[in-house]
């Protein structure tokens, strides 16, 4: 069967990163900006196996022929259009800078998305090459914060008034309620260790199991760094020495300490490039660069942490991935090489049992990178890296197929792609395949909540969070009332809060007053 022109592939993927052991000063690190504009010109290299620096005749040209330049929002950087400035450094001039500047939504699910929209663009002769790429640079940030009295940060600036807005993408609302954030879930640290507790109760681990299963999965995702050469952290890490608070791996919220949680001080830039078969073909593109983006799928869990029926589980995961994996014709065990969104623990467990994946099969890691851990957490765009990485294994395999996962917020955004080295089997009809399952799971049960909920309640999962110097601050305890109405609570009794950390929680009954205090039984 003919390949069918618009059918889109990616041809080349970059990445950038500035090591901390680089031996420059804050100001002398690339900025976010630069950091992108890197990725982006080593994509465009790799379009023809170039190293770095070398002639990349038809990566320039599909450069110099994109019609649209997508940016994966920046969080250290702030800028009201930064892919007009990132066009600008790759030598569009003004007023002939590709037909759409695109900024996505806050979100970790944000770089899988734009690449399904590309490719939904691309097969219907919407787009001909698309560019897409995001960076941090936040340990620049920190760095310079540690040192105020070196040169300061001098990052690249963009008038508001007099720059055009981009073309918004996504969905951007909080990810909170305001209930929630009251009782302490103000960031990810806060509501995936609640995920990670409710999980432990839900399989029946004690405390001890529990934290064996977590430095383990983690242990062998700081290996899986060790061996990627733009990872951050590039040291194996033992399982005990990941799930064992110190001083250098401080408590942050119970049960992760600073080695579970997503890195976000890093420098890494990512990006890559997805076009049709017929711009690759007219630019040069050797068909052996080709990866194929088979099938994507994306919906969020209820949105709200209170809303969902279960916090130990994804029914998005399940039914994107589900999804995603019948439109490519595919089933699990036929890909083999997977990167699933890693920012704590929690999120590659549950989405192993939503894919039915085993944790610990040596033969098939479920991280390309090493985890935003290890591989490097840079904001909204760790899933380009995960991009980046699979792209070359399914170069290095051929014949095979690769799942990459993307997710926003606390574990609320979902979006999952299939991509392989070989085109869809009926790519003459069908050149990409994309579903949207919010429909189905919007219809499942939702939890009702009790903002007023005073009485008696049973524990249904919780947190301790801590300083910076180590000290148990306060629980964060999610409930049910005897109705079973979901209800939120805190707790900052220093006894019970030691006790949370050393004996299981979860079934624990006691009284919420109507602030929110709760004091459980003895």
């Amino acid at each position: 069967m003919a390949l069918d022109p618009r059918t889109p592939v990616v041809v080349g993927v970059g990445q950038a990163v500035t090591p901390p052991d680089a031996g420059l000063e804050p100001a002398e690190r690339p900025e976010p900006l630069e950091l992108m504009v890197r990725a982006l010109r080593a994509a465009a290299e790799d379009c023809d196996g170039s190293p770095a620096g070398g002639a990349a005749p038809s990566g320039s040209a599909l450069v110099r022929r994109a019609d649209s330049i997508r940016v994966v929002v920046p969080l250290g950087w702030r800028a009201p259009n930064p892919a007009l400035l990132v066009a600008s450094r790759l030598g569009f001039t003004e007023g002939d800078e590709p037909a759409e500047l695109m900024l996505s939504a806050i979100g970790g699910n944000a770089p899988q998305a734009l690449m399904h929209d590309a490719c939904l663009a691309i097969s219907r002769g919407d787009r001909d090459v698309v560019l897409v790429t995001g960076a941090e640079a936040m340990y620049a940030r920190a760095l310079a914060r540690r040192h105020p009295d070196r040169a300061p940060l001098s990052w690249t600036r963009q008038p508001v008034e007099m720059t055009p807005p981009p073309v918004p993408f996504g969905v951007d609302k909080p990810g909170a309620t305001d209930l929630e954030m009251n009782r302490g879930v103000i960031l990810p640290v806060h509501a995936y260790p609640l995920f990670e507790n409710a999980l432990r109760a839900a399989n029946g681990w004690t405390l001890r199991e529990h934290a064996s299963r977590i430095g383990a999965l983690w242990s062998r995702f700081s290996e899986v760094a060790a061996a990627n050469p733009h990872a951050w952290i590039r040291t194996p890490r033992p399982a005990a020495d990941i799930v064992t608070p110190g001083p250098d791996n401080r408590m942050v919220s119970f049960p992760y300490p600073k080695l579970c949680t997503a890195n976000m001080q890093v420098d890494q830039g990512a990006g890559y490039i997805v076009c049709s078969v017929e711009a690759a073909r007219d630019a040069g593109v050797p068909e052996e660069r080709w990866v194929f983006p088979l099938a994507g799928a994306d919906a969020n869990d209820h949105w709200f942490i209170s809303q969902r029926a279960e916090l130990h589980r994804s029914p998005a995961i399940r039914l994107a991935a589900a999804a995603a994996l019948g439109l490519a014709g595919l089933g699990i065990d036929d890909v083999a090489s997977i990167d699933l969104y890693s920012c704590f623990p929690v999120v590659v467990q549950v989405a192993a049992a939503e894919l039915g994946l085993p944790v610990d099969d040596p033969a098939r890691p479920l991280t390309l990178t090493g985890g935003l851990t290890f591989g490097g957490g840079p904001g909204n765009n760790y899933t380009s890296h995960g991009i980046a990485r699979a792209v070359g294994a399914l170069r290095a395999e051929p014949g095979t197929a690769a799942l990459v996962t993307g997710l926003g917020w606390y574990a609320t955004k979902h979006s999952i792609g299939i991509y392989a080295s070989r085109p869809p089997a009926d790519g003459g009809s069908r050149p990409f395949a994309w579903r949207d399952v919010q429909r189905e799971v919007d219809a499942l049960p939702q939890c009702s909540v009790d903002a007023q909920a005073s009485g008696p309640v049973r524990v249904e999962t919780y947190t301790v969070t801590f300083d910076r110097d180590g000290a148990a601050e306060r629980g964060i305890l999610a409930c049910r009332t005897e109705d079973g109405s979901r209800a939120w609570g805190n707790v900052t009794d220093p006894d019970t809060l030691a006790l949370l950390c050393a004996e299981e929680g979860i079934g624990r009954t006691g009284v919420l007053a109507a602030g929110g205090a709760l004091s459980l039984d003895g």
